[in-house]
Parts: structure tokens; C-alpha cells; sequence
């Protein structure tokens, strides 16, 4: 099984973004020498919920820091981006690595990143699609072009041209049923982060594998990867502890950034979902949602935290984890003590499960 680590840079802590850069950095420095087979970054702006604007900037300069690690996107947001910059700038982490980039995708849901980039939100889903299409085949043909309804672009070479092939190396942040509908189409893996019930993820996952093989002749669906924000401690009660302050902390922050509990969601166009989320919220209440999205993640002794993520292996047959060890306010040498702990009692047991599939291989190669 596959096995990475996210970088997070949250600022929740009061320390200047320097700092948290410094940290960071650091962490991601410490994936290849322990043992993990990628390094993530995820993409978002405006304010201390997660500071890394420019994925692929990030990514290539990790390519340089580093030799085997796969270096993935948890993810780039489409309709944030113009698809020919965001192509050209894929294309060069995949020549500058020798292969090693993972191509993560999604629409964006943060509505203070939407109005920073003056971007209309209820045009996400549309944009989404059409700039997929578009990135998609010109990795790989080397050509972007689109006549679609809001992208319009002429046939224009991408230079470097593509390294590889990005078939089966290409994974999409996928949460409400209709956006898992666009993604078999589009042909691509899903990357879960739990947000919801892990039966109505299953029940979803499950749809988007039926569609998949309709759409392709009865092929079958790339093996989903899961991230999860993990807690490991030797002992049960400390980190407990931690999931307490820290893993509620991303939770309530995810909450703030997102506007979970913002009703008028439901107001803008493909986020329809959302705005029966904060109805949900209202009715239960703030802590009782934190709570909620607190516990779907990963907590407790090494023994404990493999148990619950080979507990989600089988729910989800997933080929691959993405731990992330730093967020909610951790200070950075607890952060660091919990990814070694995990990277020495429990990444190799993980790595060792037989799942039948890789991550981050072109099909072509994988097939060879």
C-alpha cells in the first residue's frame, strides 16, 4: 500500500507564517528519509486555515529536495486557475521529478478564496468540467484547446510538452454525489477526505464505481486514496488528548474557512448540498459538527491508529494514505515526535498490506 504526508501550513497558533513555512518545510523534508512514498500539499488562500498558494511551486521545489517521493496536489483548484498556466506548470514538476508528480483536482467550496479571485462560485462546477477536459487531454497530447461555454481556448502548445502519461495518476476531491457523477466521467481516481458518515461515503463511492464502468465498458475504477489528520502517541490518553485540542481545532477552523454552517450556501449554484449541511448544523448545533468531523479521523496508540486505518482500507478498498501530522495549533515538536511515531511502529505495516494496485503510476507503466 501507498503511504504519504501533507504538509498543512496552518497558522492557528499566533506564530508568524514564516515560522509555519520553516516548520513545514522541514516536515516535508522528513517523508523521504522516513520512509513515505509521497509528499502533498494542499491548496488554498487568503487567511491562516492552510497557506500554501501555489501548489506546483511548492511541489517543484520539494523535486529538487528530494529523489524517490511522489509529489502530490490535495488539490489544485480549477476555476481558480487559468488551465493553460496550470498545464504548463504540471508539465515542468513532471519533467523537473522524472515522473514523480500526482495530479489532485477539485472545484473549491472556501467562498473568501472564490470573491479573492473575483471568481463566480456558482460557475465553479461548469468551470470545473470544462477546464478538467481541457488540462486532462493536453497532458496528454501536448495541445490545450476548449469550445466550451465558459472556456473558450485556441489550440496551444504545451511546452515542455508532457513528460508522461497522467492516466491513473490523476485523483479529484470529490464530496457531493453529483461532483462524484463528473469524476467517473472524467475517467479519474477519487482522493476522500472525510467529511461525512463513512456509510454515505461508501454508498457514494460505490455510485461512482457503477458509473465508471458503464461510462468505460466495464473497466474498473482506480482504487481510491484517503487522508486523514492523524494523532499518535504511546500512550492512549495522551492522544486523546491531542484529538481533543488539536484535531478539534482543524475541525472548527475547517467549519470557519468553509462556512459549513452558512445556510445561504444553498443559494449558489452546485452547492445545494451545503446548504442542507448548515440546516443539518443548525439543527444539532457548532460543537456537535466539530465533534463530528473531529472523530472521523485518526487517533490513538500506533497499534490503535493502524487498526483504524486498515478499518477504512476495507470500507473504501482504498490504494493509498495521506497522513497529515501537523494542524489545529500542534506545536511543531509534537507535530514531529507524531509523524515519527507513526513513520516507525505503523507506515511500515501499512505498506506492507497487498491492495492490489499502486498510486501515482501511468497506467501504461503500471501495466508492464
Amino acid at each position: 500500500m501507498h503511504v504519504g504526508m501533507s504538509t498543512f501550513f496552518q497558522n492557528l497558533a499566533g506564530l508568524t507564517d514564516r515560522q509555519v513555512y520553516r516548520h513545514e518545510v522541514a516536515m516535508a523534508d522528513l517523508a523521504e528519509p522516513l520512509g513515505f512514498d509521497s509528499v502533498w500539499a494542499a491548496e488554498h488562500h487568503f487567511d491562516n486555515y492552510t497557506m500554501c498558494p501555489n501548489v506546483a511551486q511548492f511541489l517543484t521545489y520539494m523535486a529538487g529536495r528530494t529523489k524517490r517521493v511522489k509529489l502530490g496536489s490535495m488539490v489544485m483548484v480549477l476555476p481558480w486557475h487559468d488551465p493553460v498556466r496550470l498545464a504548463e506548470e504540471v508539465s515542468v514538476l513532471d519533467h523537473v521529478s522524472d515522473g514523480r508528480a500526482i495530479l489532485g483536482i477539485g472545484r473549491g467550496l472556501g467562498r473568501i478564496e472564490f470573491d479573492g479571485f473575483r471568481a463566480v462560485m456558482g460557475e465553479s462546477r461548469q468551470r470545473f468540467v470544462e477546464y478538467s477536459e481541457a488540462i486532462l487531454n493536453a497532458l496528454e497530447t501536448g495541445w490545450i484547446e476548449s469550445a466550451g461555454q465558459l472556456y473558450r481556448q485556441p489550440r496551444t502548445a504545451i511546452r515542455p510538452s508532457p513528460h508522461s502519461s497522467f492516466k491513473g495518476r490523476v485523483y479529484a476531491s470529490a464530496v457531493s454525489p453529483e461532483s462524484a457523477r463528473i469524476m467517473a466521467r472524467l475517467g479519474v481516481g477519487l482522493l476522500i477526505i472525510a467529511q461525512k458518515p463513512w456509510d454515505k461515503t461508501v454508498a457514494e463511492l460505490n455510485a461512482y464505481r457503477e458509473i465508471y464502468r458503464e461510462i468505460h465498458n466495464n473497466a474498473e475504477p482506480p482504487k481510491p486514496i484517503v487522508a486523514c489528520f492523524i494523532c499518535c502517541n504511546e500512550d492512549a490518553a495522551a492522544a486523546d488528548a491531542m484529538h481533543d485540542k488539536y484535531t478539534r481545532g482543524y475541525s472548527r477552523s475547517a467549519l470557519d474557512h468553509y462556512e459549513f454552517h452558512n445556510e445561504g450556501l444553498a443559494d449558489i449554484k452546485g452547492y445545494e448540498y451545503y446548504g442542507a449541511l448548515a440546516q443539518n448544523i443548525r439543527k444539532h448545533g457548532v460543537d456537535a459538527f466539530v465533534n463530528f468531523l473531529a472523530d472521523l479521523q485518526v487517533r490513538g496508540t500506533p497499534q490503535q491508529v493502524y487498526d483504524q486505518m486498515l478499518q477504512y482500507q476495507h470500507l473504501t478498498d482504498c490504494a493509498g494514505f495521506i497522513g497529515i501530522f501537523s494542524f489545529g495549533g500542534m506545536p511543531h515538536d509534537v507535530a514531529e515526535a507524531n509523524m515519527r511515531l507513526f513513520a516507525k511502529e505503523v507506515l511500515p505495516r501499512l505498506q506492507a498490506l497487498e491492495v492490489g494496485a499502486s498510486v501515482g503510476t501511468p497506467l501504461a507503466i503500471a501495466a508492464e
